[in-house]
Formats: structure tokens, C-alpha cells, sequence
């Protein structure tokens, strides 16, 4: 039997109209093609779906098992067209992140929050960027977006700037360390070194300072989250690397001074890796709207 969306469209509406005549106006067809329709639709199932002469018409126990297969089969096309109608507006779609910098979830959070009141209809999750190789993930399709701060030359791939930041050494406000203007890599040789559970190649201190001087701290210490590692370098336990902006958002203690690395100091940028095709997406626009902004108000604080 062959069962046609437009067939359950019928039954439905001759249940709801009580009769032919009502139901034809409703479908906006003849009433004579509405029944033509009915008999070819009963020739294929071989019963009867309608209890003939009754009135109102009545579906027989064939129609009304038809009728419930139309309830609950018609919303879910209904939903589903209108789905695909917001992907082709640009209003609904899937924006799943993969973060490469730690310390982004804490200035990530308010943007998604900002984001989800204007998009509701667009599916985001948030993936540890640190646990896979997020670029290859994106080109996959696997994410939609990767916030970087070591853009690559990819095919199909563009890397929007996001903000500027400046990696700063963080100690205890009683630290021998802390009375010098700026610090250098080998100033790290005999310290702790407190970082986020991430490995080397992706922290500034190790990037941008100690690989290229060839300079090994005298130990490093793991700490998930920023709270704790303000919390340990103010109790003197050792020192630490943090992006600039995160110090001074996440402000726990008084009992911690930031300097300078370098003389000239470090600066590093902040990428939003997407798909070119899907830069033309009116949410992912706004997404990286958003996050601009909210680097800015926390650059300001």
C-alpha cells in the first residue's frame, strides 16, 4: 500500500469537517477529486475507511487507525519543514565550539548567554578544544567554530580576529620576583610553575617565552581552573601565565601583582576559526559580534 503525506492530510481533514463538502474546502480541491482520492486510497488498503451513509461521516476502525498514524506523522513533517526552512533563512542551524585556550570558557560563557536570547533556535554546545585536534574537526564538520590563537592556512577556512591580549607573569604580591618591572625566561628556572592541565605547545609561557630560550622551570604544577591557580599564587606556592584580561576579570585576591614578560612585553590575538561558506550565516555574524564586544567591555573593566 502506498501511503502519501496528502493522503493523511485527507483523513485528517474529513475527521476534523464532519463530512466531504467541508473537508473539499478545506483542502481546496473538488469534492468529487476528494472522493475519487478516498476510493483509491481504500482500493490499496483493500477495507473501508469511512462508515458509508452516516451522518456526520464516520471513520470506520481502518480509518480511525489511519487517523492516528496522520496525528502523529503530519506534526512531524510540519516540524521538520519548519526546521529546514530556518536553516535556509539563516535563523536555526548548529553552532558547536571547540575552545583551544583554557581560560576562554570563563569569557566564553556570557557571550553564549547573550547569544541564546536572539537564537534560540540554533543548537550550541561547547567542546574541549585541548582534548582533539579542533581545526581538522572544523574542516570535517565536525564543529562549527574554534577559538584559536594560532591561526593556520587552511583551505575553506577563515580565522576572524577576535581580540589582542597580553600574556602577564602572575606572583605573590610577596614573591622575590615581584619587585622586578618585567620578567624573563630565565627567571623561571628555579620557580613552580602553576598552568592549566593543557599541554606545552599550546600555553604562551612555553610558546612564546621558555621553548624558544630553552628555559625549564624547576617544576609545573596542574590547576583545572583559574580560580585555583590565583588562589595558589597568592598563597606563594608558586607563579604563573595568565592572558591579562583573565586576571583582571577573575580578581579572588589582592595578594598577587602582574608583570610584564619581556621588556616589550608579549602580545598574542585570539582567532574565531569557521568555515568561510558559513560566515554568511546571519547567526554566526552575530556570534562573533558578541564575543568582540565582550573582549572589549573586559579589556575596558
Amino acid at each position: 500500500m502506498h501511503i502519501e503525506f496528502r493522503h493523511l492530510r485527507t483523513i485528517k481533514a474529513i475527521h476534523e469537517a464532519g463530512g466531504l463538502a467541508k473537508a473539499a474546502d478545506q483542502l481546496n480541491i473538488t469534492q468529487s477529486a476528494l472522493s475519487h482520492q478516498i476510493k483509491g486510497i481504500e482500493d490499496q488498503a483493500g477495507v473501508e475507511l469511512f462508515v458509508r451513509r452516516s451522518k456526520p461521516l464516520k471513520l470506520s476502525a481502518a480509518g480511525l487507525r489511519l487517523l492516528r498514524a496522520a496525528e502523529k506523522i503530519l506534526p512531524e513533517v510540519e516540524a521538520l519543514q519548519a526546521e529546514f526552512a530556518g536553516l535556509r533563512d539563516g535563523h536555526a542551524g548548529r553552532m558547536h565550539i571547540a575552545i583551544e585556550c583554557h581560560a576562554c570558557f570563563e569569557w566564553l560563557f556570557p557571550v553564549l548567554e547573550q547569544f541564546r536570547k536572539s537564537w534560540a533556535d540554533v543548537d550550541v554546545d561547547i567542546r574541549p578544544g585541548l582534548a582533539f585536534d579542533a581545526l581538522p574537526a572544523l574542516m570535517k564538520e565536525e564543529v562549527d567554530l574554534v577559538v584559536s590563537s594560532d591561526p593556520e592556512d587552511l583551505p575553506g577556512v577563515t580565522f576572524t580576529p577576535l581580540f589582542d591580549y597580553n600574556p602577564v607573569f602572575v606572583a605573590s604580591s610577596h614573591h622575590p620576583l615581584a619587585a622586578k618591572k618585567f620578567i624573563e625566561a630565565e627567571d623561571f628556572r628555579g620557580e613552580t610553575l602553576i598552568t592549566y592541565p593543557v599541554e606545552r605547545a599550546r600555553l604562551d609561557v612555553f610558546s612564546q617565552l621558555l621553548t624558544p630560550a630553552k628555559v625549564e622551570p624547576a617544576a609545573i604544577r596542574q590547576a583545572e581552573l583559574t580560580a585555583v591557580i590565583l588562589l595558589l599564587v597568592a598563597s606563594n606556592r608558586g607563579v604563573s601565565v595568565l592572558p591579562d584580561w583573565v586576571v583582571r576579570e577573575v580578581k579572588y585576591s589582592s595578594d598577587y601583582v602582574t608583570r610584564p614578560l619581556t621588556a616589550q612585553g608579549i602580545t598574542r590575538r585570539l582567532y574565531a576559526a569557521t568555515r568561510t561558506e558559513d560566515l554568511e550565516k546571519p547567526y554566526v555574524q552575530e556570534l562573533i559580534q558578541l564575543a568582540g564586544a565582550e573582549a572589549q567591555r573586559m579589556q575596558a573593566a
